[in-house]
């Protein structure tokens, strides 16, 4: 079965540029375009969606929250945020209000369509340069000596290692080869990272492992 997309963005030409690179894919559909913000969650009510490419800036109703909103109503949603702008400011709220990747609009095919697979599968993607972004941030904290939240969980071996290829952005599949365990079992020692570190998806179990130096 496709995976039913519904594209947010104010620019037609690429949204229906997005539609034209998606058209061939036997795995993805798109079903629905919306051009403001505000026009997203009447949709989302009566249409079945798997997955929102929202792009940040929106009129009417900014992506971050329209992201805020669409996950309060329906939690299970993928959404994978698209923009322009490669910030780190941008990148870190539309996270924290549930988007589960974040690419550039100058992405290509190949990138677009790994992205889509990526976070339908209910792992995160981000652009390479939003990586960098995201780490750069990180690291400047650490050296302008901006205090973490003093919480230091203390985590198992295994689950150093599993936090350590997140990190280096493994997926749940390279993990389990890597470490010759079942994809259940990195699943279940994810979840207990993200519990342990009260942190809502990959990019805060992250932010969490280089500010607390859990990784060294």
């Amino acid at each position: 079965m496709s995976t039913r997309i519904l594209i947010a963005d104010d620019h037609s030409m690429f949204a229906d540029g997005i539609e034209s690179i998606l058209d061939d894919q036997d795995e993805v559909k798109v079903v629905g375009k919306c051009l403001d913000g505000s026009s997203v969650l009447p949709y989302l009510r009566e249409n079945d969606i798997d997955l929102i490419l929202l792009d940040v800036n929106l009129p009417g109703m900014d992506g971050i929250e329209v992201c805020k909103k669409v996950m309060s109503e329906f939690p299970n949603m993928k959404i994978l945020a698209i923009s322009m702008f490669n910030q780190e400011s941008y990148v870190t709220e539309i996270l924290k209000n549930g988007a589960k990747g974040y690419i550039l609009k100058n992405t290509g095919r190949e990138e677009l369509l790994d992205a889509i697979r990526t976070v339908e599968s209910g792992e995160t993607f981000f652009s390479k340069d939003v990586t960098e972004t995201i780490m750069r941030g990180l690291m400047n904290e650490r050296k302008s000596g901006s205090k973490s939240s003093g919480f230091l969980p203390k985590i198992t071996r295994r689950e150093k290692e599993v936090l350590k290829l997140i990190v280096e952005e493994h997926t749940t599949q390279e993990i389990a080869g890597k470490l010759f365990i079942s994809l259940k079992t990195v699943e279940s020692h994810r979840s207990s990272l993200l519990a342990k570190m009260n942190a809502r998806n990959t990019a805060g179990l992250v932010r969490i492992a280089i500010e607390n130096k859990l990784l060294d």
